[in-house]
């Protein structure tokens, strides 16, 4: 009898560990899928290049097409581990990107830049133009050789891993937008992977 016990207790905490498994993987990745990523070490640094398929919500589709400009975050952490302590971040580096329709020509205006892209103006961005949604949203998850570190500050030793995550980012949006939004799934594009970076730079 205290066999099967002890087996089902077992078999229950194998059900718990996969269901918060899973449960973590959907916070995760919402909205968007991680099709590649790949870093590469070279004598400028480190090198980043990801490609994110965004499925863009149909509140997120409207937004855009009254003209309400949408945001979003790239965003890679370099981690060097320590077990005496927390993992130590020896490089980050954030993409801010910025889509919008203009309606006078029909084109979609897409802003890069390394600082963040506020309503109240563009600082200095990258600005590209594009036919259609699906074109500038394909260039939105499409990153290649971004420099994230640089090649003092992975080349310390020790073993490290990579955080990258990107993510719609709602608190640029309208304030009557973000008060109806909270952290509802219509309102949610994001996705995260945590690599060794070890491993992955060697591919």
């Amino acid at each position: 009898m205290h066999f099967w016990k002890s087996a089902r207790l077992e078999w229950l905490a194998q059900v718990l560990v996969c269901a918060g498994l899973l449960w973590s993987q959907g916070l995760r990745a919402q909205n968007a899928d991680l099709e590649t990523l790949r870093v590469e070490r070279t004598e400028e640094g480190l090198l980043l290049s990801a490609k994110v398929n965004i499925r863009l919500p149909g509140a997120v589709e409207e937004a855009l097409d009254k003209g309400i400009p949408i945001h979003f975050v790239a965003d890679a952490t370099v981690l060097r581990e320590r077990w005496y302590w927390a993992d130590q971040r020896v490089g980050q580096a954030q993409r801010y990107m910025r889509v919008a329709y203009m309606p006078l020509t029909r084109r979609w205006r897409l802003n890069t830049s390394s600082e963040p892209l506020t309503n109240a103006g563009l600082g200095v961005s990258l600005t590209q133009h594009y036919d259609s949604l699906s074109e500038v949203m394909s260039s939105v998850g499409r990153i290649s050789r971004w420099k994230i570190a640089s090649a003092e500050e992975v080349d310390a030793g020790g073993r490290q891993s990579l955080r990258f995550q990107f993510r719609l980012d709602a608190s640029q949006l309208p304030r009557a937008l973000q008060i109806g939004s909270g952290n509802h799934a219509s309102w949610t594009v994001a996705v995260e992977r945590q690599v060794d970076l070890t491993q992955e730079s060697q591919r």
